[in-house]
């Protein structure tokens, strides 16, 4: 059965899998990260006063929170070493300076409440989950959140019977951007990635999305407006959208 994804004006054609981002693409993350991100800074400044202006620029959090930035986009690993890098300009030694960062990171997770409950769907979710569903189109969940994150927020909003793939970073596949990601989801669902559809936020789900049949941006699940737009023609979606309704599916 031929199935065409429409989203604002572009068709995409032989389709049989879609992949979403999740954190700010079907999860609703601003609150969440904007506390984790004060958490992370206050447990650093115990140690290193003066820090905090250079730590929340870094991870983009001033007054809001950007979509873009370090906080938002980048795993859990790679705030580690953003961050630490701060840390070692203050003139420590690169190993102390990781050290308490991830120090610093845990005791701030530990002052957290669970993460799914605190990040609720976006809406549209679950009506366009559903209508992919109904086309029998596979659906996958790729996320530069933990492994244990992205099941734990599935069993939460009771999505699992959609998803034929939950994948988290892991040592293997650090990032989201690793070469080796999106190929080890789409093997997972039996598909090609030729035939894969990938909806996300962020210039790294365009990234992870390079092999892919097409990538749909979605700006609709930050509370703080902007576009995905990029001077790399290879960084730019296929197709954009700030709201998940504006993506149809036709069988």
């Amino acid at each position: 059965m031929a199935v065409k994804i429409y989203c604002n004006g572009v068709e995409f054609v032989g389709i049989q899998a879609v992949i979403f981002d999740k954190d700010g693409t079907l999860a609703q993350v601003d609150s969440f990260l904007s506390l984790l991100g004060r958490l992370r800074t206050d447990q650093l400044a115990s140690s290193i006063p003066g820090i905090e202006t250079a730590v929340l620029d870094s991870f983009g959090l001033r007054q809001s929170l950007d979509p873009t930035g370090l906080l938002a986009v980048a795993s859990r690993a790679d705030n580690i070493i953003a961050i630490a890098a701060h840390v070692a300009a203050t003139g420590r030694g690169w190993l102390e300076s990781l050290a308490m960062v991830e120090g610093a990171f845990l005791d701030a997770e530990q002052k957290l409440p669970p993460k799914a409950p605190l990040t609720p769907l976006v809406p549209g979710t679950l009506d366009l989950l559903s209508r992919l569903q109904a086309a029998h189109i596979r659906i996958g969940l790729l996320s530069s959140d933990t492994q244990a994150n992205v099941e734990s927020w599935v069993e939460t909003h009771q999505l699992n019977r959609y998803f034929s793939c939950l994948q988290g970073v892991c040592e293997a596949c650090p990032s989201k951007t690793h070469a080796h990601f999106l190929a080890q989801a789409c093997r997972s669902m039996q598909v090609d990635p030729a035939a894969v559809l990938v909806i996300g936020d962020s210039a790294a789900d365009r990234v992870m999305a390079a092999h892919a049949a097409g990538f749909i941006g979605v700006t609709g699940g930050w509370s703080r407006p902007f576009k995905m737009v990029s001077p790399e023609p290879f960084l730019k979606p296929h197709a954009a959208a700030v709201r998940l309704d504006q993506i149809t599916v036709e069988a």
